[in-house]
């Protein structure tokens, strides 16, 4: 015995299949989420502030810096995107007062939404520094080594709080394991431009070394 088919089931899967793809394209796409914002720092007149900004989503969201709601733009300022595009250092040198100080804005975007994160840059004379500003006790030397060797950087520093230090390579924030109290060391196998960065609740302070 024959049993009829119903054309409308044959209709109602492709349809269905359809709908259930647009959905999972729908669910592919995510608005930017930051894994990192910008801080709060107060730097020194004629010295340097790196603000970091990294974020995530898909598509990538792009970063863009602004200034008092206006996207950075000038000599002293310089941009510079991570290498996997997953966010940015804004680089302020030298440091000028007033006309630094300022609300600074990291935003996030792509096609499916916006996000902003906010920060205050502060910058003192040197005569305006208050007790407990860090300093360096030991920076990192200039270092000269083979390509296939690793070398190997000190920085201790000092101050009220005890500062934190964080490394950067050719302005990048770099990712560091061995910590020792106010004491940290940077194995790099690869070789560039590096910059030292101390701070504490207090002034924000850099030092430099170069490796070839």
């Amino acid at each position: 015995m024959l049993v009829p088919s119903c054309p409308m089931m044959h209709i109602a899967r492709p349809a269905l299949l359809v709908l259930g793809l647009l959905l999972l394209l729908a669910d592919a796409e995510t608005p930017p989420k930051f894994l990192r914002t910008p801080n709060d720092q107060t730097g020194v007149q004629g010295g340097v502030a790196s603000f970091i900004c990294q974020a995530t989503g898909d598509p990538r969201p792009k970063i863009v810096w602004n200034k008092k709601g206006k996207k950075v733009s000038n000599q002293r300022f310089e941009v510079i995107d991570f290498d996997d595009g997953s966010g940015s250092v804004l680089r302020i040198q030298p440091l000028r007062t007033p006309r630094d100080e300022a609300i600074y804005e990291c935003v996030a975007s792509n096609t499916v939404g916006e996000l902003s994160a906010t920060t205050r840059l502060t910058v003192l004379r040197e005569d305006q520094l208050p007790p407990g500003f860090p300093t360096i006790d030991m920076g990192p030397q200039l270092k000269v080594v083979e390509r296939t060797r690793t070398a190997t950087m000190l920085c201790a520093a000092s101050g009220n709080p005890d500062p934190d230090i964080s490394w950067f390579k050719d302005f990048l924030p770099v990712n560091t394991t061995n910590n020792n109290g106010r004491i940290k060391q940077l194995r790099s196998e690869s070789f560039g431009k590096c910059l030292v960065l101390k701070h504490t609740s207090l002034p924000t302070n850099f030092s430099s070394c170069y490796n070839y």
